[in-house]
């Protein structure tokens, strides 16, 4: 085990870290968008959306259909964002009526119980959530009087809303496609039993089933398939092309052939000696149906990838029992105020974020921390809204509403962190900007070589059937769904288990942590010393001795005289009352027990006393050695023993370092803790690095000096003493609570405040990455294979014609399978998907 002493000159990088202490007045608010397929469609989303006015930053989430926008409220309006998004071609099912407003974008808190600025969110250098003091992003005095007299914008809707509006976009947008893909389906079916019959029904095997086909196929290309011409049609007015464009040609070239075959077959060659020339209006018909019974399964499956948000959106009950004087009224939960008392019954859920005044009762928190045990409430403790009360009534007393309570923060950080980006993506990003052009190039090359081979009229038909299969087979939507899709179901999937992680690039960097930086106190051990050692002296048992410095302790409230009457009562030995009780803080304390003189405390303070304390000073440095810390007993003047406490690692930690190196990951401890106490947790723990006695500011050096060695670091810490250390990781991570989460200053925050969510969260990201990886393999996979295929390069060789009507299958279903790939991560955690 290697101990690495602190620095002789500690070197500060608070200066360097810390965030900007103001930032320019803002407001945000989430639009709903409908219509887009790639990320073609999200780049112009976000163009348009940034060159408004007043708009500061403007991100578009494929997945979710959702575009997040930060302005100056001053300058535009929600209503005016949404103008621009329909001008750019694409719809916006629903408009908030008016944004949150603050520094960055969320409203600021009322005062903590303490006094003190309650922090609001604002950004760090890796663009993760950091805490930021009110105060320090508040205007001066002098600018105070400008600031009241500027239009305050309302609250923005809540997270209940907002998901309403999700919901009911999602669902109009299903009834519509399941209703085209019913309608063309019904008649895709007899058009590809008349293209297939070949003969076998007389009937149709003539003009009057080519007539048939062109009316069956008019309705199905004009009707449910109008949604691609239309979209192609508003790209096209912005000059730009995405996957609306490739169907709509496809169909498009299919159904204008064949209805000029039809309706004019004089200008084919050989028509006037009754060869009739092909027509393709079941493969037009096909094309459309199988691209809209993809986009269906596609609806479905991006609805289930919201679950994680939607099931927590459902935790938040909707009525609450309030009580003023004797009366209780059942109230809309949205009605309530902080001040306000709510009446909870055993099995109902809490309403609202609040503190109990009266009553007691255990409440499963597990749903917003990951805490599987439930947690006892007497009068004073916090509870949260969301939450479920089982044992006993409670009266609280209502602290924080709507946006503002635990829940919401929580429901808010999955969705940003849903509609954010993965650094991996950028290449998928890349090849779609250029992934629809390059393809039509591609399908006009193969028409014009199809044509060069044989320009006879059979030539022409099978060049356009070439040229039809090339465009409907390119699936630019399966590159563009391979990252978002993957990291929307990782980050809820992570809530679900009580890790919240920032964002796609928070998963990306915690995917590659080799190395974890820890604290000892609070973080490896319970932050509370614990009993022991007890050593007796003169045949005395040590029963009989801890008894009698537990019964002089028993008056103390010295953490370490705690630890011993804990530890006294948990070993089962009985605490006798005490008289004559006297305490010397820093010395020890002395009291009466049974009519004998008990004291217990320090060599020196012993010594003094009278008391030789020769025959247990070897024990006592050993102990020391060990970092717990020994106290001497003496009854009647004569020594009898000593006792030891230390703050001894968790069983949470313990198995936390266990399945890290399960993971192939070293763990470092990090303590400003003297060097002994630090080397004995760490030898229970089996960690090998300790770096001891570190003061708060030398931890960010350590950082820096692990990540120039090569390590890809994560530092654990409290999001407040530790963020110059936190800031310098690669990836901070920050041990809290439902309360406090929403505004810690790290990519990823542990719900259940402690390291067991820590392997967790780094094998939740590496399978997100690697879930990512698959995606864009198979979508480039499918393409660079599917598209050469489909313009008839391996015929030469293997006779190989892929027909249009299955290459549109297969296109509809390349999109799906990266959803469902990336849906199979619901079950991480479940089935051993663990690496």
């Amino acid at each position: 085990m290697a101990t690495i002493p602190p620095p002789a000159e500690p070197t500060s990088a608070r200066g360097a870290t810390a965030p900007a202490a103001a930032a320019a007045q803002g407001a945000r608010t989430d639009l709903p968008v409908q219509g887009m397929t790639c990320a073609g469609c999200v780049r112009r989303v976000e163009r348009a959306l940034r060159a408004a006015p007043g708009v500061q930053e403007a991100t578009v989430n494929l997945v979710t259909q959702r575009a997040t926008v930060t302005y100056d409220a001053q300058a535009t309006t929600p209503a005016a964002l949404a103008r621009a998004i329909v001008d750019a071609g694409y719809e916006v099912p629903g408009t908030p009526d008016a944004p949150e407003a603050s520094a960055v974008g969320h409203a600021p808190e009322a005062p903590s119980a303490t006094g003190a600025p309650a922090p609001v969110p604002g950004p760090d250098t890796r663009g993760a959530a950091a805490d930021v003091p009110a105060s320090a992003a508040s205007p001066g005095a002098g600018a105070a009087s400008a600031a009241a007299a500027r239009p305050r914008p309302a609250p923005r809707p809540a997270a209940e809303e907002r998901a309403a509006a999700m919901d009911a976009a999602e669902q109009k947008e299903q009834r519509a496609l399941r209703r085209d893909v019913a309608i063309a389906g019904l008649l895709t079916a007899p058009l590809l039993a008349v293209a297939m019959s070949h003969g076998a029904i007389p009937a149709l095997d003539g003009p009057a089933g080519r007539w048939l086909s062109l009316a069956l196929a008019t309705v199905v290309v004009l009707g449910p398939g109008r949604r691609f011409f239309r979209l192609a049609w508003s790209a096209l007015r912005h000059r730009a092309a995405d996957m609306n464009t490739l169907v709509s040609l496809g169909t498009g070239a299919a159904w204008l052939y064949s209805t000029a075959a039809v309706v004019a077959p004089g200008l084919f060659p050989h028509a006037a000696h009754g060869h009739m020339p092909p027509v393709y209006f079941e493969a037009a018909a096909a094309i459309v149906t199988f691209v809209l019974i993809g986009k269906l399964l596609e609806s479905r499956a991006r609805r289930r990838l919201a679950d994680a948000v939607r099931g927590l959106v459902a935790l938040q009950p909707r009525t609450a029992r309030r009580v003023r004087g004797d009366a209780v009224d059942e109230v809309p939960a949205a009605a309530l105020a902080p001040g306000d008392l709510v009446l909870v019954r055993p099995g109902e859920r809490i309403a609202t974020d609040g503190e109990v005044v009266r009553g007691a009762s255990a409440v499963d928190e597990s749903m917003l921390t990951g805490e599987s045990m439930p947690v006892d409430k007497t009068a004073g403790a916090a509870v949260l809204g969301g939450t479920l009360n089982q044992s006993g009534a409670l009266t609280f007393r209502v602290t924080k509403t709507g946006a503002d309570t635990a829940l919401a923060r929580i429901v808010e950080a999955v969705e940003q962190a849903q509609g954010s980006r993965a650094p991996i993506a950028r290449l998928a990003d890349v090849v779609s900007g250029i992934f629809v052009p390059v393809v039509l190039g591609v399908a006009s090359l193969t028409l014009v070589g199809w044509l060069a081979v044989d320009p006879t009229a059979g030539g022409l038909a099978t060049a356009i059937e070439r040229f039809v299969a090339v465009l409907v087979i390119a699936c630019p939507c399966a590159l563009g769904l391979a990252t978002p899709a993957a990291v929307a179901v990782g980050t809820g999937r992570g809530a679900e288990l009580g890790v919240l992680v920032k964002g796609g690039a928070a998963l990306e960097a915690a995917s590659r942590v080799d190395t974890v930086l820890l604290d000892k106190t609070g973080t490896l051990t319970s932050g509370r010393p614990a009993l022991t050692d007890v050593v007796a002296l003169e045949g005395r048992g040590e029963a009989e001795l801890l008894g009698l410095v537990a019964a002089a302790e028993h008056e103390s409230e010295h953490p370490v005289a705690r630890a011993i009457v804990e530890g006294a009562r948990g070993r089962g030995v009985a605490v006798a009352p005490a008289s004559a009780f006297r305490a010397e803080i820093g010395h020890g304390i002395e009291a009466r027990v049974a009519g004998r003189l008990v004291r217990a405390g320090t060599a020196a303070w012993l010594q003094r006393a009278g008391v030789a304390t020769d025959a247990l000073e070897a024990a006592a440095e050993r102990l020391a050695a060990q970092g717990r810390t020994p106290s001497f007993v003496a009854v009647d003047g004569r020594l009898a023993g000593l006792v030891a406490v230390a703050d001894r690692p968790t069983e949470e930690a313990r198995r936390a370092v266990a399945a890290l190196r399960q993971l192939g990951v070293e763990v470092a401890m990090v303590t400003g803790d003297r060097a002994g106490a630090a080397r004995a947790v760490a030898e229970e723990l089996g960690i090998r690095d300790v770096f001891a006695e570190v003061k708060p500011e030398d931890k960010a050096r350590i950082v820096r000096e692990q990540r120039a060695a090569g390590r890809r670091v994560a530092m654990v810490g409290d999001g407040i003493n530790d963020a110059p250390a936190l800031a310098g990781a690669d990836v901070g991570v920050a041990l809290g609570s439902g309360t406090d989460i929403a505004v810690a200053s790290a990519d990823v925050a542990l719900l259940r405040g402690g390291i067991a969510g820590l392997p967790t969260a780094l094998a939740l990201a590496r399978a997100t990455l690697r879930t990512i990886r698959q995606n864009l393999f198979w979508a480039f996979v499918y393409n660079v294979i599917g598209i050469p295929i489909a313009a008839g390069l391996l015929y030469p060789l293997t006779g190989w014609l892929l027909s249009p009507v299955l290459a549109s299958a297969a296109m509809s279903l390349s999109s799906v399978s990266v959803l469902g790939n990336s849906l199979r991560l619901r079950a991480f955690g479940r089935r051993g998907m663990n690496e």
